[in-house]
């Protein structure tokens, strides 16, 4: 089962929401969906996100029973 740590992330980054909501051309509703878990990004925006919040790919979620 993949958890979604989009959320955790968000609330420490440096950057404001509307900031990464520009930079990746996405809406509030799209950006809060993610951080909840209720739909992921597209591939090529989980690796938009990554490097904007200047992690791996893989640090986006949490994977199985693991707690990270």
């Amino acid at each position: 089962m993949v958890k979604s740590k989009i959320g955790i992330l968000l609330r420490t980054s440096k950057y404001k929401r509307e900031f990464i909501q520009k930079e990746l051309g996405i809406t509030a509703n799209t950006l809060s969906n993610w951080s909840t878990g209720k739909t992921y990004p597209t591939i090529d925006k989980a690796y938009e996100l990554a490097k904007l919040l200047d992690v791996n790919i893989t640090d986006l979620y949490q994977w199985g029973n693991q707690e990270k």
